[in-house]
């Protein structure tokens, strides 16, 4: 039986690369996102603006019962403390975690048992200098994940969170975190966008069943 994925962010970067893997791997994918992603068979594209996360709601309706939800969506405003503007972290709150949150929540009930949910978090959110603003909004995702991952865990269903490094995607020449440019983590070289969707396919295929509630850190020994 195909398995159908709900996606966000599949124009670019870590939500496109999911995207692609999924389709690969035989999956139907339901993608969200502002831009039209690349065409390709098994991918029905809907437009979402996730910076307005209460027009989800009618358009969750209209898509199929999803096996598996994927967040990974996403963008980062980084400046000092002393520097903050309260705009970009509210925009970088109702992408990252008030988005899912409408997301799951108005799923949850459609999701057969055995679904997966998995949030594309980062590194970062156990505290950086300069991306206090990133940083606690992906911090908001462990507590989300695990939260859920209990409420959920008598169906089967899973939660989880994959938590990359410095990841070669158009994110890291955003002019919104000039601030902060990125660094080479030990291992070299930045994290690609095709191992995150691979860790992302692991969790959400046959041997990723018996991980829930956690956060998987993917970032090249940058947190060492």
């Amino acid at each position: 039986m195909t398995r159908n994925a709900l996606v966000t962010g599949v124009s670019s970067g870590i939500g496109a690369a999911i995207c692609r893997r999924l389709l690969r791997d035989g999956w139907q994918v339901t993608g969200l996102s502002r831009r039209p992603p690349v065409p390709a068979p098994g991918l029905t594209w809907h437009h979402a603006d996730l910076t307005d996360p209460a027009a989800l709601a009618p358009l969750l309706a209209e898509v199929p019962a999803p096996d598996a939800v994927v967040h990974a969506a996403g963008f980062q405003r980084s400046a000092p403390v002393g520097e903050l503007d309260p705009d970009d972290g509210d925009l970088m709150w109702r992408v990252h975690v008030h988005a899912p949150t409408v997301l799951v929540n108005a799923l949850a009930g459609r999701l057969p048992d055995g679904a997966r949910i998995v949030l594309v978090g980062s590194r970062t959110s156990t505290g950086v200098p300069g991306k206090s603003q990133y940083a606690a909004t992906k911090a908001a995702l462990p507590a989300l994940a695990r939260s859920w991952a209990a409420e959920l865990a008598p169906r089967r269903i899973t939660v989880n969170v994959v938590a990359p490094g410095p990841t070669d995607t158009p994110m890291l020449t955003d002019p919104g975190r000039a601030h902060t440019p990125p660094r080479l983590p030990p291992l070299g070289r930045l994290v690609t966008a095709d191992e995150v969707a691979a860790l992302t396919a692991f969790l959400l295929g046959p041997d990723g069943g018996s991980i829930t509630g956690q956060q998987l850190v993917q970032c090249g020994g940058a947190s060492l």
